[in-house]
């Protein structure tokens, strides 16, 4: 039986993990940042959860990400902001 040789973290999510943050990176602005990186990975979360009906909840050690339906969408993100709103968070 043959083994494929591991290529030193080439591939796999380490790899998509610093692809994505050397993008992130690259960009000067929040506003930069948000369309050239965040924008186009949430669309790409939507083409995908959307069709299959995925609802997630994803909760990461200072963030969380929501992918919801389109009708809970505007509700979920007023309810951030009251949340950020009603704290300290932004300073």
């Amino acid at each position: 039986m043959t083994r494929r040789k591991k290529r030193g973290g080439d591939d796999g999510p380490e790899a998509l993990r610093r692809q994505l943050q050397t993008l992130m990176e690259q960009q000067a602005t929040a506003e930069a940042l948000n369309d050239q990186v965040i924008t186009p990975f949430i669309a790409a979360l939507e083409s995908v959860c959307g069709p299959r009906g995925y609802l997630l909840n994803i909760f990461g050690d200072s963030s969380n990400l929501v992918i919801s339906t389109e009708d809970h969408a505007e509700a979920i993100y007023d309810l951030v902001e009251k949340y950020i709103d009603g704290t300290d968070l932004e300073t």
